[in-house]
Formats: structure tokens, C-alpha cells, sequence
């Protein structure tokens, strides 16, 4: 007689839920600091407004991509309050609203799967040694209890591909691109498109010109032929002066028009041809003739 054995019934593991679960949200984390400084200035306003307002990214639909000023960015899942707030920061392949449904309180790197793809910083003398770190061209000692400095924020924990620094004092724009886990500086176009970000199809440029009232050198987005892509501001306004320029063109197209007939009705009148002859070879209403000659 053969044995029978029984095999153990096993009970179900269940599976450990993923960070996204268990670690703090945008909703659990400070999206503000009271003993933070204010801006340094009005350019620190402005100049990310810009850039959001003319962001056009031809590879991804607008509920497809995120981009922020000053926002809170939360880095370390071992230290999860640790964070940084980029002068301007852009996330391509996250929901415009958080789970699609949430304006964002902070952006938290675990929480949304993904680094930031491209930061900026506008470099002021308060700021400009955190924001370049060792490419600021003298040694910078920094003590161990310090949060690290943007720059290594960037390249060493979120690993952003895109990082860029811009002075609006001498007009310098700095572009590094992350090589091989390191920052490497990249020689710059001598015309616009300055920066050619490729992955992105878009380019970056110094624009002269002025921004809601306050003339400038202002960074701006381009196209690859460094025509600079317009707010929506501009955008109305150049549909709007299209749809002038046609209205004139048409209304003086249409007296020209009127211009000729009066004028070939003339001559044949001086032939000596009665209303109804140049009616009939202008292919008009006697009234029509009428009317034209009475101009």
C-alpha cells in the first residue's frame, strides 16, 4: 500500500506594499518654511513665469508634463523633510495634476516616480556658490551638517539630465548636462538656439526684449531656427492682428475692385454707350451702372 503524504496548504504571503504606500506625501510634508527668505528680487518672479508661459513641448501633450518655480522638491526617501525649491524645474512623463486629479503641494520624488528632467537656477551673489558648487571657480568648504548644495542635489541624488544657471547681471547662461553620473559643461551655440536639448525638441535662447512692461535679457524657448515661441498671451495678439490685416486686405481688395468697374464704366460711357450696353458688357444691373457712375 502506497503511502499518502499531504503537502502543507500554504497560506498567501501578501506582498510588502511599495514606498509609495508606506513613505510621506506632498500631503505629510511642509510645502512652506516661514524662516525661508523671501525672492531676491522681481526677476526671480518674472523670469520663471516666462519660461512656463512659453513652454512648448511638441513630444508631449500638455496633461503629460509638469514645470514649477519655487516649489518644494523632496529628494531623500531616508530623509524624507530634506528638500529644495529650484528657481524653475521641468518633469516630462508625470500628470500635469497630481494623480491627475490634485493641484501639487510639493513635488515628491517617490511619490511621482521620477526625477525632475531639467532645473534652473538665476544665479544672484547670495546664491550663486550653492548653485554652481564646484564650478564656481575657488574652492567652497562646506560643513558636514549642512544640507547639500544645489548642485550636488541635483547631480548626485535626483541625477536631473538638464541642469542650467543663469546670471541676468552679465547675461551668462551655463548649461551642464549629466555624463556618466557627473555634471559636464557644455560649449554653448554663438546664436539662438543657444541650448538644443534634443530629447526634448526645444531650444533655450537670450531674449531682448520686454516682459510684462520691464525691458530685459530674459530667458526664452525657441524653436530649432531660434524663433522664439510665443506666451498666450502674444499668441492672441498676433491671431488678433492677422484677423485685422485680412479684414483690410479684403475691404481693399473689394474698393479696388469697385475702382475698376467705375473706371471701365466711364470709358465705355465716353464711347457713347447708353446704361444698358455697359451694363450688359460689365455684366452689371443697369442700377449697378448707375450707382458707379454716380460716384
Amino acid at each position: 500500500m502506497v503511502p499518502i503524504t499531504h503537502t502543507p496548504i500554504l497560506e498567501p504571503i501578501d506582498s510588502p506594499p511599495s514606498p509609495r504606500e508606506t513613505l510621506p506625501t506632498m500631503y505629510d510634508l511642509p510645502s512652506e518654511n516661514p524662516e525661508d527668505p523671501g525672492l531676491p528680487d522681481v526677476f526671480h518672479n518674472l523670469q520663471p513665469y516666462l519660461l512656463s508661459r512659453t513652454l512648448q513641448l511638441s513630444a508631449y501633450p500638455r496633461n503629460n508634463w509638469f514645470a514649477a518655480s519655487r516649489l518644494y522638491l523632496y529628494y531623500d526617501v531616508n530623509r524624507p523633510f530634506l528638500q529644495i525649491s529650484p528657481d524653475w524645474f521641468l518633469a516630462v512623463d508625470v500628470p500635469l495634476l497630481y494623480d491627475g486629479t490634485e493641484l501639487r503641494l510639493s513635488y515628491v520624488v517617490w511619490q511621482e516616480g521620477k526625477s525632475p528632467d531639467m532645473a534652473i537656477e538665476f544665479l544672484s551673489p547670495g546664491t550663486e556658490v550653492e548653485d554652481l558648487g564646484r564650478f564656481y571657480g575657488e574652492a567652497v568648504e562646506q560643513s558636514a551638517s549642512q544640507p547639500p548644495a544645489k548642485l550636488e542635489v541635483y547631480e548626485r541624488y535626483l541625477q536631473i539630465p538638464h541642469y542650467l544657471v543663469y546670471s541676468r547681471y552679465t547675461q551668462e547662461l551655463r548649461y551642464f548636462q549629466l555624463a556618466g553620473g557627473q555634471y559636464q559643461e557644455q560649449a554653448l551655440n554663438a546664436v539662438n538656439p543657444i541650448v538644443w536639448l534634443a530629447n526634448l525638441e526645444i531650444g533655450l535662447g537670450i531674449w531682448d526684449g520686454v516682459f510684462e512692461g520691464i525691458p530685459g535679457y530674459w530667458l526664452r524657448w525657441c524653436d530649432r531656427e531660434g524663433n522664439w515661441l510665443l506666451t498666450d498671451t502674444e499668441q492672441a495678439e498676433l491671431q488678433a492682428e492677422q484677423e485685422r490685416s485680412a479684414k483690410e486686405q479684403e475691404q481693399s481688395a473689394k474698393e479696388q475692385a469697385q475702382t475698376q468697374l467705375l473706371q471701365a464704366a466711364r470709358n465705355l460711357s465716353a464711347t457713347g454707350m447708353d446704361i444698358a450696353q455697359v451694363a450688359q458688357l460689365l455684366e452689371l444691373s443697369a442700377a449697378q451702372v448707375q450707382a458707379l457712375q454716380s460716384f
